[in-house]
């Protein structure tokens, strides 16, 4: 559970520090095509952060379902993209804080439109989750590294070794 609470405040760690850096970008830089699954970093970091709400939703209980898919590109800037996110974040952040034992088990609906409704436990939906986010992260790093802004470092969060060198940084 530890691990779960861990890899849920992680995102609060990374993203700020990810979108310093995209704040960088131009409007014109955001949508430039780029080689990746989303063809533009603007694309990929809306397509992360439906999802983040749609698995967060589904968690929840909240009801929204595919309907969170309605727009595709709901936050085309980095003013609207960067607090939708970090509202995002923090949801995922009080839920998994909020994780006990008994709860992990717990069949969580997901809907799967034509499909149906899909039920997996709390904690197969979380893990999933953050695979998603860091595998679309690691996208728009790769992205980023493509442009005049370098990209920043994510992945220095869990070890002690790594909590010394990030020293004055809030570390779950």
């Amino acid at each position: 559970m530890r691990t779960l609470r861990a890899d849920g405040a992680e995102q609060r760690l990374v993203e700020p520090q990810a979108a310093r850096s995209r704040a960088r970008l131009t409007q014109a830089e955001l949508e430039a095509p780029r080689t990746s699954f989303f063809p533009s970093l603007q694309e990929t970091l809306n397509h992360i952060l439906l999802v983040d709400l749609f698995y967060i939703d589904a968690l929840e209980a909240g009801g929204e379902g595919l309907a969170i898919f309605a727009q595709p590109l709901p936050f085309p800037t980095m003013a609207e993209l960067v607090p939708a996110q970090r509202a995002a974040d923090e949801r995922l952040v009080r839920f998994c804080a909020s994780l006990e034992a008994s709860v992990l088990a717990r069949a969580v609906e997901i809907d799967r439109g034509d499909e149906g409704i899909s039920r997996e436990s709390v904690e197969a939906t979380l893990a999933h989750l953050f695979v998603h986010q860091i595998h679309h992260r690691g996208q728009t790093h790769a992205m980023l590294s493509g442009t005049r802004v370098p990209p920043p470092q994510l992945d220095e969060f869990f070890l002690e070794y790594d909590r010394a060198r990030r020293a004055g940084e809030e570390i779950p």
